[in-house]
């Protein structure tokens, strides 16, 4: 099942974003490639990549459901944390990936919803019922997720963190981040490589936690 309501493509560059929109086929044929090398051999520029076309999409998606800047910051993160851990889950005869990836948006925006105890929820709301079969690894506290999560980044050394608040948070591409920061853009990708890798490390060293 599709979620409905996706946001438009923002302006932006890099390989995926050059394609045109009648590129339909190919942007799918690239998505999965990008997401096979993901899932095969843990690659962070692929990642990279999906992450640059894909944050801000989902953050704005978001936050036409009804979600705060901030909030919707950590959301995307946990999502392409998910595509990184469980791109294995992804399997494109069934869904595209963008499909993929706004569903889980979704159902981590309900979770957060349910999670929220400064306003009463009605539970036979349809909004805040999960679109779609959920894998049992989705059902997995989410609080302790969350805490797991932000305890990994805070162990980041400050150069890599500043950037991957910059990527994850505010949603800038590579080239972005390097005229913000006025780094070479080398050092931007080499930083941000180095912080994923240290993350997933991390995220690893914990047993029965999956991400």
């Amino acid at each position: 099942m599709k979620c409905n309501n996706l946001p438009d493509d923002p302006p932006g560059g890099g390989s995926i974003n050059s394609l045109k929109p009648s590129d339909a086929a190919s942007k799918a044929k690239l998505f999965s490639a990008l997401v096979a090398r993901v899932r095969h051999d843990h690659d962070t520029s692929a990642f990279e990549d999906l992450f640059d076309y894909f944050a801000p999409r989902l953050k704005a998606y978001l936050l036409r459901l009804g979600a705060h800047s901030g909030q919707a910051e950590e959301l995307v993160q946990e999502v392409m944390i998910t595509l990184w851990r469980k791109s294995h889950l992804f399997d494109p005869a069934k869904s595209s990936l963008a499909t993929w990836l706004f569903r889980v948006a979704r159902n981590r925006h309900i979770d957060a919803l349910r999670r929220d105890k400064r306003g009463e929820l009605d539970q036979d709301d349809p909004y805040l019922q999960p679109q779609g079969e959920v894998d049992a690894g989705e059902q997995i506290d989410a609080e302790l997720r969350d805490t797991r999560v932000r305890a990994c980044l805070a162990k980041l050394p400050e150069e890599q963190l500043s950037l991957v608040r910059l990527s994850f948070f505010k949603g800038l591409s590579h080239s972005q981040i390097s005229d913000q920061t006025e780094l070479p853009l080398g050092t931007v990708k080499s930083r941000i490589r180095l912080a994923f890798s240290r993350l997933r490390r991390c995220l690893e060293s914990v047993t029965g936690i999956d991400l």
